[in-house]
């Protein structure tokens, strides 16, 4: 079969004019970038509209190193409803460099499944991520600054932060020194780099619903505090429009086009084991407003993407989806139930039954959510197909609707299935009212306890002195009501990465806090997860080249 590079560069793409006519926006408000890309306006998001349309949630059992085929599936989806007459358009995020270099590879679906055109997708694209890690680092610059030209005055910060942020995976960033040398370098502290997707900007750009609502979140930004105890934030500086100016167009969606030209909206990054891992509020809006069904996805595992889904991103802006769509593979059911990974794709019915127990818990989950679940199998070539029947038969003991996927291969034609799965669902047995696992009013750690016992199944919870001491800050600020932000492992439900399968009875320590007044988040940071990844041994990097003109091993 050919690889996902070559299914991309063979698609004949219609112009993205063409494609916005298709949905029903007016050419003068597309902005071209190129021809098969371009930014629509936030003001074109029509509330009624938005009422009417289908939200489908689309996540996964928790992750394996390749992944599950959450995207994928979402882009599938997507064409096999439009392939059943239906006006589907699927919204999505966007690729980060670090695991396009590093370890994961591209992130634009795969097969005949995906959003084209995939290279400028999967790398710079219209420029968000470099507007988010501009934005951020300006503000580095213009705090750095401000605490040098006033330290004379007497000015100074007790503890500063806010860090850089960088695209690229570089563990030499994560704790660095600045200002070394001559005193006009600046001044001498310490400090580090988090990967772009971690960016607190990052999170604003996701959940603001307009330029004036980015304005107040951007104010808001908690950059240190003063002797006295006392927050120090952006609008301190007196900087946050000129911050704005470098994100007015990053806040605009993306409109692009699936293997089957139909509609695609990409906008925002955010990773969903060190972030919220949602696309833009504005973006799921803008495709509400022009699809009858909208697609999207959550990052990672159930216990990730789709609680932060909920609990984040629905608690903030009123969205609810009418479905939940669980993606499991043979693959993932066997790492969890056991089988080595040297034999993972061998047959091993034993193996996927021990798996059930990874599958049930999320499927568990999502109901206290008030979802309806729908587990769609994403085809493998390597399946066989007594263990498919293993899963779909195990799914009509959970009472839990089941649909093969296989647009990898197929497209459209293979994931017809899965939409009308889904379509019947929806009419028959859609989600009910949303329930969140915690409620505002409660304290920052009856909210993080809230989420590891129901949703991980820990026992305990600890915190450091730090994070103790972080809570007590972010309560004497006023913002104990906001939501919490688990950024863990998303290989297990613990802490612990090596904990397959759906481990429960264990402690839940959180040993920092991060305190997002902007994006409106408290983030916990779990056991030994870090915001800066690393690079592999053989990263991907190695892999990519340039041939002929064309671009080789983006996949």
């Amino acid at each position: 079969m050919k690889t996902d590079i070559e299914i991309a560069r063979s698609i004949e793409m219609r112009r993205i004019t063409e494609i916005a006519a298709s949905i029903g926006i007016p050419e003068e408000n597309v902005s071209q970038y190129g021809h098969y890309m371009a930014k629509v306006p936030a003001d074109l998001i029509d509330p009624e509209k938005v009422a009417k349309s289908k939200l489908i949630l689309v996540t996964a059992i928790t992750a394996t190193k390749a992944g599950i085929g959450k995207t994928t599936v979402s882009v599938g989806l997507a064409l096999g409803l439009n392939r059943i007459g239906k006006k589907a358009i699927v919204a999505l995020r966007e690729p980060s460099l670090g695991p396009c270099f590093g370890m994961k590879g591209g992130a634009a679906g795969g097969g005949y499944a995906q959003v084209v055109p995939m290279e400028n997708i999967n790398l710079h694209f219209t420029g968000d991520f470099h507007a988010v890690t501009s934005a951020h680092n300006m503000i580095s610059a213009l705090l750095d600054n401000y605490l040098y030209q006033h330290q004379e005055e007497g000015f100074a910060l007790k503890e500063v932060l806010w860090k850089r942020v960088l695209d690229v995976n570089d563990r030499s960033l994560r704790s660095i020194v600045t200002g070394l040398g001559p005193r006009t370098n600046g001044l001498t502290q310490e400090s580090g780099f988090d990967i772009t997707p971690a960016s607190e900007i990052m999170a604003i750009l996701c959940l603001s619903k307009d330029l004036d609502d980015m304005r107040r979140r951007i104010d808001n930004i908690l950059l240190g505090y003063r002797f006295d105890g006392t927050p120090f934030q952006v609008k301190d500086l007196g900087v946050t429009g000129a911050i704005l100016t470098l994100l007015k167009d990053a806040l605009k969606p993306n409109l692009v086009q699936t293997t089957e030209n139909t509609a695609a909206i990409i906008h925002g990054g955010p990773f969903a084991n060190i972030a919220h891992g949602c696309n833009s509020i504005i973006a799921t809006r803008t495709a509400m407003t022009f699809g009858d069904y909208v697609i999207t996805e959550a990052g990672f595992g159930a216990d990730l993407g789709a609680e932060k889904f909920f609990n984040i991103k629905c608690r903030k802006s009123g969205l609810k989806p009418d479905l939940t769509v669980l993606v499991a593979t043979l693959n993932g059911l066997k790492m969890h139930g056991g089988t080595a990974l040297a034999d993972i794709q061998k047959p091993d019915a034993e193996g996927v039954i021990k798996g059930f127990a990874n599958l049930d818990r999320h499927i568990n989950n999502l109901k206290s959510f008030g979802q309806t679940v729908v587990v769609c199998f994403n085809k493998y070539a390597s399946d066989t197909e007594d263990e498919i029947r293993l899963v779909k038969e195990h799914c009509a003991e959970m009472g839990v609707p089941f649909a093969l996927n296989n647009a990898f291969a197929e497209g459209g034609p293979g994931a017809e299935d899965l939409a009308r799965l889904v379509v019947e669902t929806i009419d028959n047995n859609p989600s009910g009212p949303l329930k969140f696992t915690y409620e505002d009013n409660q304290s920052i750690p009856e909210k993080i306890e809230a989420v590891a016992k129901n949703i991980y199944k820990a026992a305990g919870i600890t915190f450091s002195s730090t994070a103790k001491k972080k809570i007590a800050i972010a309560e004497k600020m006023g913002i104990s009501h906001f939501p919490v932000c688990i950024a863990k492992t998303q290989y297990s439900f613990s802490q612990d990465q090596t904990a397959y399968g759906a481990p429960e009875g264990f402690e839940f320590n959180i040993k920092d806090i991060v305190i997002n007044s902007g994006s409106e988040m408290i983030v916990a940071i779990a056991g030994d997860i870090i915001r800066m990844p690393g690079l592999p041994k053989v990263p991907q990097a190695t892999r990519i080249d340039i041939i002929d003109g064309q671009i080789e091993g983006l996949s």
